[in-house]
């Protein structure tokens, strides 16, 4: 037995290193068209009036009101203060986490080891990470199904030509830096970001939001 006050020889100690975080800076140049879809303020907006109401007595048809293109396009925007469009910063952080499935990396070990760094935050929604996209929006209308079958127009932002510089933050006892640009290079050409991709839970994806990782010197849509 050990004396009071001094170590037991025999209880064995933990050794924890102090985390090993490092920051890259990465420029993705899209190979195909990057769609948003943000859920709108408007719907919110209904959807808690709604709830605070209650249910209602008289079931009545439902009136849809005249649709004003122009507010649907800019409510699924994500625009931050100072008047630039991104998009999501989780969504990378997200698509780098699915990529792992193919590389046989455990992907609860991967929610520990990487993160996106936001380049600014959403100036409706504050909590919101954003990072920025390097592009022109253009109004995308597209044919949609709700689970009835009825078809319906669906308005959404459209990047035809765009980059993002995302600033990755990585814990280097689990990736190099060559892992997360080949990780990243793997979201770019089979996960994809954003409406459309690949990794679409939804559906097999229609093929947008992928991009690869640029080569230094590379030109693009900056």
């Amino acid at each position: 037995m050990s004396k009071q006050g001094e170590e037991n020889p025999k209880k064995s100690k933990a050794h924890i290193d102090p985390p090993n975080m490092k920051q890259a800076k990465f420029r993705l140049i899209g190979d195909s068209p990057l769609v948003i879809r943000r859920f709108s303020q408007k719907t919110k907006q209904e959807m808690l009036e709604k709830m605070m109401r209650g249910p209602d007595k008289l079931k009545q048809k439902k009136v849809h009101e005249k649709l004003d293109v122009e507010a649907a396009f800019n409510g699924a925007r994500y625009i931050a203060p100072a008047g630039w469009d991104g998009f999501n910063a989780a969504s990378i952080r997200a698509a780098m986490i699915s990529a792992c499935r193919l590389v046989n990396f455990k992907m609860t070990i991967a929610k520990l080891s990487v993160f996106v760094i936001p380049d600014g935050w959403d100036k409706f929604e504050p909590q919101i990470p954003l990072v920025r996209i390097y592009g022109k929006p253009e109004m995308l209308q597209t044919i949609a199904r709700v689970e009835t079958g009825q078809p319906y127009v669906v308005i959404r932002p459209c990047y035809q030509t765009w980059e993002a510089h995302p600033l990755i933050e990585y814990d280097a006892d689990q990736f190099t830096l060559d892992d997360v640009a080949n990780l990243l290079n793997r979201v770019g050409k089979q996960v994809g970001l954003c409406e459309g991709r690949p990794d679409s839970k939804d559906s097999a994806g229609q093929g947008w939001g992928t991009f690869h990782v640029a080569k230094p010197g590379e030109g693009g849509a900056k």
